[in-house]
């Protein structure tokens, strides 16, 4: 008995003393408020070992400590090496119990036993680098200020640090902006339950961090950013205060040393109403600084946009496939602009089909007559085709009439922007919820295609254009292809060069094409359903975070990023800008006015007494 209660109490029996040398050594630690002492029972290797806790100290899931060990020779400036690691499980347990029913005698004091907490720390940096294990009995502590900053790689970061949140020590969270900018790494993967996890939310957070804490400079003002939002209109007011952010979270922000402000220069694009001839966006909430979008048949001829009719990515296992490319080039070689509002007409086709073509429906009408005629099929398709590819083909047109006839037409007199362009806001919002899904695909296959190109022909990785976009598993899904996908793997494999950088978000990581996940340098992860946790995608978190990961609050995320070897827990503040109708405060947005001129000056504020080189910071 007296040797247990020597370990409850820290004070070992004269012979384990003597053997281990170090009485004064535990005394010096438990009197410096040490966490604990690394145990002896647990073998501790390089890169874990375990911390026996002090009476009266606790550990919790994400904690940062440190220990150090003396070399003899040059180990360090004094010979010292630190090895410094993130505790990622606690066991308590009875020392003294054999079987499960003694709880109850040592509780009644019947029994003696001892209750012993032990932490596991995964180590995270050893300095200077040599891979020793840390004695048994080796003072323990929390890491704090510099030696948390060491600890975690914040102090190599330098100028690069992103803050993404608050860790379990209430201590700010960063990423590295060089696995973002294309430096090092770049895309961000985000997964989680939907409704749940906040990955919008968190998505939204870390594009104000990254631009309002200082990592891109000077660039801040031309860095673009192309949002498609696809869940109601939550998304269309982050140039809105939110009206119910409370001191408490600006405190956080200022914690974080971010302006608790709303995004502040955004342009928003929604689809034209149904059954309107002027055009008007289908928007309900939001009646300033927004603009209609649609392609006009001209356009969707001109610029060979049918192969995004068939977006879904089962379809390119079928032969009809072989035949869209042969009818896109016909459309772009043969069609005649016919009037102001984008209608057509086909030249070489039979006469009683020429007539001048206003809607999607007309074209789908047209591409039936002439390729159900055995002889005008051979003007559009090369080769033997058979019967049944071209009826494969000619009802996968007619059943998307009705999702696309809203955004392809040549019936409007618009005269105002029409056209998706991150050209005149640092925030570019894409509305897509009012959409069909198959229009919603359409939408973002061409957008992504129109603004990578964009990024070719620029030339230069700066100013970087972030992409955000919700439910990646639907447009770039594991098994089959689509131009859609093909578009979003060239960005994940090529972005990086070209200053594009995807942040792309998912209810299930295990249904996103491995290639866009492999590219991806920084991996978050929210609440999760418990089997999707399982899954090898999410092989970077530990056995805990993965059990935690299923039980993670609103606002909880993970986060991985390369130079860190263990995900860091972090909650991220309330949002700034509104993010529904009831929540819309102050307006801090900026009239974005008439179209900018075509200037190769007019990117930079005040050349040639650019109107736009008084705007406010971005965002």
């Amino acid at each position: 008995f007296g040797v247990l209660e020597g370990r409850g109490g820290w004070m070992p029996e004269s012979g384990a003393g003597a053997a281990g040398g170090r009485i004064g050594e535990r005394d010096d630690a438990v009197a410096g408020h040490a966490l604990g002492l690394v145990v002896g029972t647990t073998p501790a290797t390089p890169l874990q070992f375990s911390v026996g806790l002090a009476p009266g100290q606790y550990a919790q899931l994400d904690d940062v400590v440190t220990t150090e060990r003396l070399l003899p020779g040059p180990a360090g400036a004094d010979g010292r090496v630190r090895i410094s690691g993130v505790v990622t499980n606690v066991e308590a347990v009875h020392e003294g119990a054999r079987f499960a029913s003694d709880v109850f005698l040592i509780a009644d004091g019947a029994l003696p036993a001892e209750v012993c907490e032990v932490a596991e720390v995964t180590v995270t940096r050893v300095e200077p680098e040599l891979y020793v294990p840390p004695l048994p009995g080796a003072a323990v502590t929390r890491a704090t200020g510099a030696q948390r900053e060491s600890a975690l790689y914040f102090d190599e970061m330098g100028t690069s640090r992103v803050p993404v949140g608050f860790g379990r020590d209430g201590q700010p969270v960063y990423v590295n902006f060089e696995f973002l900018d294309g430096t090092r790494g770049a895309h961000v993967s985000i997964s989680g339950v939907s409704g749940i996890a906040t990955k919008t939310s968190f998505a939204m957070f870390l594009l104000h961090s990254i631009t309002n804490c200082g990592v891109l400079a000077g660039e801040a003002h031309n860095t673009k950013a192309l949002v498609f939002s696809v869940k109601g209109e939550d998304l269309l007011f982050l140039d809105y205060a939110n009206s119910k952010l409370t001191p408490v979270q600006e405190a956080r922000y200022a914690g974080l040393g971010l302006p608790a402000t709303p995004f502040g220069n955004v342009r928003v694009f929604a689809p034209p109403r149904r059954g309107d001839p002027a055009g008007t966006p289908d928007v309900h909430a939001r009646d300033r600084a927004v603009s209609p979008f649609y392609w006009t048949l001209a356009e969707f001829c001109a610029d060979e946009l049918l192969p995004f009719v068939f977006a879904d990515a089962e379809d390119e296992r079928a032969q009809y496939t072989m035949l869209i490319a042969q009818v896109a080039a016909r459309l772009r070689r043969d069609h005649v602009p016919a009037g102001d509002e984008g209608a057509i007409k086909i030249s070489g086709v039979d006469p009683a089909n020429d007539t001048i073509i206003r809607t999607f429906g007309d074209l789908v009408s047209l591409l039936e007559a002439e390729l159900s005629d055995e002889e005008l099929r051979r003007q559009w398709v090369s080769g033997a085709t058979v019967t049944g590819s071209v009826n494969a083909l000619l009802r996968r047109l007619r059943s998307a009439v009705q999702p696309l006839s809203q955004v392809v037409r040549g019936d409007l007199a618009h005269r105002g922007e029409r056209s998706i362009s991150t050209s005149r806001a640092q925030m570019t919002v894409v509305d897509l919820h009012n959409l069909p899904d198959r229009a919603q695909r359409f939408v973002v296959g061409v957008t992504l295609r129109s603004e990578f190109a964009r990024k070719e022909r620029q030339g230069t990785a700066r100013p970087l254009m972030f992409v955000m976009l919700d439910e990646l598993n639907k447009y770039a899904p594991r098994e089959g292809d689509s131009p859609i996908k093909q578009i979003l793997l060239d960005l994940a494999e090529r972005g990086r060069s070209l200053g594009v950088i995807l942040i792309g978000a998912q209810q299930t990581a295990s249904e996103v094409e491995r290639r866009i996940l492999a590219n991806c340098a920084i991996r978050v992860a929210g609440r999760l359903d418990a089997a999707e946790a399982q899954r090898p995608e999410y092989g970077y978190l530990p056995p805990a975070q993965r059990q935690r990961a299923t039980l993670a609050k609103p606002g909880t995320m993970f986060i991985a990023q390369p130079d860190i070897p263990v995900p860091l827990a972090i909650d991220f503040p309330f949002p700034a800008w509104a993010t529904r109708p009831s929540e819309k405060g102050t307006w801090a947005g900026v009239d974005t006015g008439p179209a900018r001129p075509a200037d190769p000056f007019a990117t930079i504020p005040g050349a040639r007494g650019d109107p736009y080189a008084g705007d406010p910071p971005p965002f």
